[in-house]
């Protein structure tokens, strides 16, 4: 977009003198951008450009467990106990990334499905688009995890895993998302009901 007849874009009130492609690689692109900022001065603002899609499932079996996978996170250099989560392809359904995701991390396979909701990573140095979905009516298979990934798997119930968004004991950003907007929308009624029953026991049982 440009604006009063200037020739150069605009992303809203930032005016782009010049753009580099600094770094790429098969997931990110590092871009910098040489900007005229909202004030008239010069500046630099430099985005992470996201390839995929970050796809996030929340999986709840007859029993109200979910599964959580464990594994050590390399920008972060300690371990993380997460929903399973991987990216997606912005070009494919986002649903079909998330069944794939979910067999390869768990073994798992969910006959039932609805999304749970869509938000932006970390919207100031990312472009990074977050789609979670509600997974239910699960059959066990065989997981089959990326050789990049030394993964662990752990059952809890809803209500543990709440817990343990609660206290900090969770840090990532896509389980803290999907587990309380899950639990909001089944306060709400806008969870099936055998599923939301298995959430709100979390809530009555306090």
């Amino acid at each position: 977009m440009t604006k009063n007849g200037d020739a150069r874009p605009m992303v809203g009130p930032w005016k782009i003198e010049s753009t580099e492609k600094i770094y790429t690689n098969p997931w990110i692109e590092l871009i910098s951008h040489n900007v005229i900022q909202p004030d008239g001065s010069s500046g630099t603002y430099g985005v992470v450009n996201f390839k995929n899609l970050a796809i996030g499932i929340l999986p709840i079996d007859a029993e109200g467990n979910v599964t959580l996978v464990g594994q050590h996170r390399f920008p972060l250099n300690r371990y993380s106990w997460e929903l399973p989560e991987g990216g997606g392809q912005k070009d494919k359904p986002a649903l079909d990334s998330a069944a794939r995701e979910l067999a390869e991390e768990t073994g798992l396979r969910a006959n039932s499905w609805i999304k749970l909701t869509e938000f932006d990573v970390s919207n100031s140095v990312t472009d990074e688009r977050a789609i979670c979905f509600l997974a239910w009516d699960l059959e066990q298979g065989t997981s089959a995890p990326e050789p990049s990934e030394e993964l662990t798997i752990r059952k809890v119930p809803f209500k543990k895993l709440l817990e343990m968004v609660l206290s900090g004991e969770i840090s990532d950003s896509l389980t803290i998302v999907m587990t309380l907007t899950a639990y909001t929308k089944a306060l709400r009624g806008e969870v099936p009901a055998p599923i939301s029953a298995h959430i709100l026991d979390a809530h009555e049982r306090k």
